[in-house]
């Protein structure tokens, strides 16, 4: 083990530009047409996104970890570089503070197939143009916690794997089943209702009874500020609201997301 571990001694040394100088569009377009690579930050969630089957590719680790919080993950890695250093360089390297020590590079999966994703979903979140990275990752935590099936993305949201997302949902976007959306032909082929989350004069409450009774439902959850496209409301099957007092008009993205997971669950 001791062999694998590469003292970091400058910011120009082989084989770390995946943890610094690299975009998140980089890692996961241009070192690997097939198979890009994400960030995963903390040993939790590491040790998450191991358990449900990304191939971890490199380790940057503070020295304390290496026989702490990382020994485990280290001993499960097989034979992957690990990387150390200074807490100060390894800050000058990734431009932050190492919060919990440890960062991992993992390859990421095959895009699944929507209908794949979609098999035995009954209750699915659309979210449509969101891009806040913090969002995506409080989205992903809401949905694992209150049980919806599958999280489907517009090309134009952020990307799930993206390091901050991941960190937000603490995991759990490694564990609720996600894909692309190019389509809302497509999801209402297979089946399922949608519920455009938008303020108009046709929109009816959350908690009425014919959402419940859809057996296929997608809501779709759109930004905060522009909310969701005119066209895509106006094709949705439902537009809905959440119920508010002392005329506060909307919630942010993420905490409406949560409302609507609780509310419109499976019975």
């Amino acid at each position: 083990m001791v062999s694998r571990i590469t003292e970091i001694i400058s910011l120009q040394q082989p084989g770390i530009e995946i943890f610094g100088t690299l975009t998140e569009a980089q890692l996961r377009n241009k070192l690997n047409a097939e198979k890009g690579l994400f960030i995963a930050e903390s040993p939790k969630v590491i040790r998450v996104a191991m358990q449900a089957g990304y191939e971890p590719t490199a380790l940057l680790c503070e020295r304390r970890h290496i026989t702490g919080d990382a020994a485990d993950i280290i001993a499960a890695c097989g034979d992957i570089p690990i990387y150390t250093g200074e807490r100060e360089l390894l800050a000058q390297l990734t431009g932050y503070t190492l919060t919990r020590g440890v960062l991992c590079a993992m390859r990421r999966k095959p895009e699944p197939a929507l209908a794949d994703v979609l098999k035995d979903a009954s209750r699915v979140c659309v979210i449509d143009a969101v891009c806040d990275t913090t969002n995506i990752g409080a989205i992903f935590r809401s949905a694992a916690a209150l049980g919806i099936d599958a999280v489907l993305l517009t090309r134009s949201s952020c990307d799930p794997l993206n390091r901050r997302a991941i960190r937000v949902s603490m995991g759990t976007v490694f564990l609720v089943p996600w894909t692309w959306l190019d389509s809302y032909t497509d999801l209402q082929a297979l089946g399922f209702r949608t519920a455009a989350m938008a303020l108009t004069d046709k929109s009816i409450s959350l908690d009425d009874p014919i959402l419940k009774q859809q057996p296929k439902l997608a809501f779709i959850m759109g930004t905060e500020g522009d909310g969701l496209p005119q066209a895509t409301i106006e094709n949705a099957d439902y537009t809905v609201r959440i119920p508010m007092s002392h005329q506060v008009d909307s919630l942010n993205v993420a905490a409406a997301a949560a409302v609507a997971f609780w509310e419109l669950r499976k019975q």
